[in-house]
């Protein structure tokens, strides 16, 4: 059975479609999708800045386009990453009863990490840095789900 995992953060412009472009380049195998836990950017592509640092890594996010994270979701992937607490809690919030998908911060996966969380560079404006993060998280959760 294929895999389908969810990248979530606030908006959908930075931190999660890096994750699902970065992600999807290792594990072709597995259905990849991201969302936002806010509606601010639906329909918009990856922020300018974002969608130019993952480019000068080879990793195309053209094609991704913002949408806002619904309870639909649990029933519509196995695994479903947030970005940070704040995106942790608000899917837990919109979390249907009896449901058992799995929700993880994509830091739990970044084992030589000791980050918490994953930077939004919307407003750190370090890009390079949330990459390499989101690399090393990717490749961790490329491994946990062998």
């Amino acid at each position: 059975m294929t895999q389908r995992v969810l990248f979530v953060c606030l908006g959908n412009i930075c931190r999660s479609p890096a994750a699902e472009g970065v992600f999807r380049t290792l594990r072709r195998d597995v259905v990849t999708d991201s969302a936002g836990t806010a509606g601010y950017h639906i329909g918009s592509p990856p922020y300018g800045a974002m969608k130019t640092a993952a480019g000068l890594r080879g990793i195309d996010l053209s094609d991704l386009r913002a949408r806002q994270f619904t309870s639909q979701d649990f029933s519509r992937f196995d695994l479903i990453i947030a970005m940070d607490d704040d995106n942790l809690a608000d899917i837990e919030a919109q979390r249907p009863a009896g449901v058992t998908a799995t929700v993880h911060l994509f830091t739990d996966f970044a084992s030589a990490s000791e980050a918490d969380h994953v930077p939004d560079p919307y407003y750190t404006r370090d890009f390079d840095g949330c990459l390499d993060l989101i690399e090393e998280a990717a490749r961790g959760l490329s491994e946990a789900l062998r």
